[in-house]
């Protein structure tokens, strides 16, 4: 357990060191910079320029700040997880509903009971890409005939194309007596619950941070760790410089993590699993399809 700790203590992929390091380079610089003319000019106090990084509200304001960064952060990404158990549940439902409550016979009607469900595999690939800014390509060959690809590239808004599919056919069925009431209820709220779902992921992707938080927390880092080196040379002359890296990757990194976290939906390691998310419901419908009524 003990090397397993420290592994991903020091994992680089995933981590924002990568992303930070430049600008933890610069700051490090700077402060070998101020280490040196404090060296070659020692009467000269430099010490009333770093006061600022002792100031007890500076320090407050930044702290709460970084907080604030973090856990706005955060709860974006949990309510976009949150967003995306609603779709998983609601479309394991809508697909378990389908298979067993909708007469189907052999032929045709079965056929297209069966390209019903798999609009529900589509609409999760196609909220995945809406959601990423991301044109349908390929991923739906095999899972929609072509005719069906092609109107959804032509759709303005894709995934919600596909629940006006699913909601005409559950309303063919139910006008041909193939479904009881009772059911067509339950199958109409889980589409009211794909679109529930969708729309809180678009919420979380049209409302970013409030501009003026995100400029002023990097504004007030960035007065923090160029104030830092006139405080520290004094006492630790060289070393000042690796006590400011130091420092700079700590308060680098927080603001950072936010950053990552604030759009989950992306590609990056520290987005939401998506794909796997897809590639389960992608499975899930599979079976669903395969299962024999008895």
């Amino acid at each position: 357990m003990t090397l397993q700790w420290f592994e991903f203590a020091f994992k680089i992929k995933g981590s924002v060191a990568p992303i930070i390091l430049p600008r933890v380079l610069i700051f490090t610089g700077f402060a070998f910079a101020v280490s040196i003319f404090h060296h070659y000019e020692p009467q000269i106090s430099l010490k009333i320029l770093g006061d600022l990084t002792n100031n007890v509200v500076f320090n407050l304001v930044l702290g709460l700040l970084l907080v604030f960064r973090t856990n706005t952060a955060y709860d974006r990404y949990w309510e976009g997880r949150k967003a995306w158990g609603t779709l998983v549940v609601n479309i394991r439902n809508l697909a378990r509903l389908m298979q067993i409550a909708i007469a189907s016979p052999e032929g045709e009607e079965l056929q297209q009971k069966e390209r019903s469900i798999k609009y529900l595999n589509a609409f999760a690939i196609a909220t995945k890409r809406h959601l990423r800014g991301e044109a349908i390509e390929n991923d739906l060959d095999e899972i929609l005939p072509e005719e069906d690809i092609t109107k959804l590239r032509n759709a303005k808004h894709v995934p919600l194309e596909i629940t006006l599919w699913l909601s005409d056919y559950l309303q063919k069925q139910v006008q041909c007596d193939r479904i009881d009431t009772n059911y067509f209820v339950a199958m109409n709220s889980s589409i009211n619950g794909l679109v529930e779902g969708l729309t809180s992921c678009e919420r979380i992707l049209r409302t970013p941070l409030p501009f003026a938080y995100c400029v002023y927390l990097k504004r007030l880092i960035l007065i923090y760790c160029i104030g830092l080196p006139f405080h520290l040379v004094m006492e630790l002359d060289w070393l000042a410089a690796i006590a400011v890296g130091l420092v700079s990757f700590i308060l680098l990194g927080v603001e950072q993590i936010g950053s990552e976290i604030e759009n989950p939906f992306g590609h990056d390691a520290n987005d939401l699993p998506i794909d796997a998310l897809c590639e389960s419901i992608n499975t899930n419908i599979e079976q669903v399809i395969a299962y024999q009524l008895k």
